[in-house]
């Protein structure tokens, strides 16, 4: 059993230092590469409109704000100045989502984003993303990039598509540091050690953001009301959880793996899910020594079977927001067809650690 064990460490191990690690150089190219022409393109929208300031800045190797969704898909967060005359409300009505109230009805005036702000004394997040996304659409035009990038139609969501090869989703969001929203109050379980009080408190002080994005949960059927809430993401506070032992490394086999064979009609399977599971299995295994390395394979396949149930379930809840199911929406039969080309890959792994080198 011990050596069975082991042979599928020492398999994964290649695979990372092969293919997971070649997969993070190219993705590394890829994003100086995009992040180039963004960064010129959020240039001119500043000229245009000083409220809207690129704060897509290279910190330690990485950009911030920029989430990878695949080798060929990216969000770049634009964080967006002073909030500050407004309360956050999430009173769980919209699964997901919040929405920012002026504080005061006479602070109306006060406030940077005073046109965007509805009669009722919301701040729209949709209002915000259509005036960003027609700043958008002319400084692509203007800009010293503009025979490579493209605005995507149809959609409300800034989109470029960059040398017809990449596509980068520009959202428009507030940083929510020192507080914590109602609506993931029961984190951290009480009955669970991990991630033990030292981490909670670092993860919480993370905070959050609020997205203007269209909202999982209300895709069809939003109302003006339900168009202006801002959509909650945690993505800080997620990378805070995952340090330590070798999650990072399980979550980087499991994208590895996903790209290269998981990337299915109707896109049921995205790193996200994957970076979802990989906190849930934290949750099962909460001794640090659970995460030594001679135990990634038994991670990574519990990972594995973990997402081929919740593929069947048709249910993939949110981390911090289990209310929110990450798969609403997805159609039933990409599900059904993405749990068995996960079973088929989880049954190769276990029973023949050496077929890494193939996959």
């Amino acid at each position: 059993m011990i050596a069975a064990q082991a042979k599928l460490v020492y398999h994964l191990n290649k695979y990372y230092n092969e293919k997971c690690q070649s997969r993070k150089a190219a993705i590394s190219k890829t994003i100086r590469e995009v992040c180039k022409v963004v960064s010129d393109v959020l240039k001119e929208v500043e000229v245009q409109e000083p409220r809207f300031i690129s704060s897509l800045n290279e910190m330690d190797n990485r950009f911030e704000g920029l989430e990878v969704i695949s080798p060929t898909e990216f969000e770049v967060v634009l964080y967006l100045n002073q909030m500050g005359v407004f309360n956050f409300v999430d009173d769980g009505s919209l699964p997901g989502c919040a929405v920012l109230k002026l504080s005061d009805g006479r602070k109306r005036s006060m406030s940077l984003w005073v046109e965007f702000i509805t009669a009722s004394g919301y701040l729209s997040a949709r209002k915000i993303r259509s005036r960003f996304q027609t700043l958008v659409a002319q400084a692509v035009d203007k800009c010293s990039y503009r025979d490579v990038v493209k605005m995507i139609a149809d959609t409300s969501e800034v989109k470029l598509r960059i040398r017809d090869r990449y596509v980068v989703q520009i959202t428009p969001a507030f940083k929510c540091t020192g507080i914590w929203p109602r609506s993931a109050a029961h984190w951290p379980l009480p009955h669970i050690p991990w991630p033990g009080p030292n981490r909670v408190a670092e993860v919480k002080a993370e905070g959050f953001n609020l997205l203007s994005k269209e909202c999982y949960s209300l895709n069809g059927k939003q109302s003006s009301a339900e168009s202006d809430a801002w959509v909650l993401q945690f993505a800080e506070a997620e990378n805070r959880l995952l340090l330590g032992g070798c999650r990072k490394k399980c979550l980087s086999l499991l994208k590895t793996l996903r790209d290269r064979h998981l990337e299915l009609p109707g896109q049921p399977l995205n790193n996200y899910h994957m970076k979802t599971l990989v906190s849930y299995e934290c949750e099962k295994h909460p001794r640090e020594s659970d995460w030594d390395e001679n135990c990634l394979g038994d991670r990574l396949n519990g990972i594995l079977l973990q997402l081929i149930s919740c593929l069947q379930c048709r249910r993939c809840p949110h981390y911090f927001l289990p209310n929110l199911d990450l798969y609403q929406g997805k159609p039933h039969s990409a599900l059904e067809n993405a749990a068995k080309q996960t079973w088929r890959l989880a049954r190769e792994i276990l029973t023949n650690p050496k077929s890494l080198e193939k996959l």
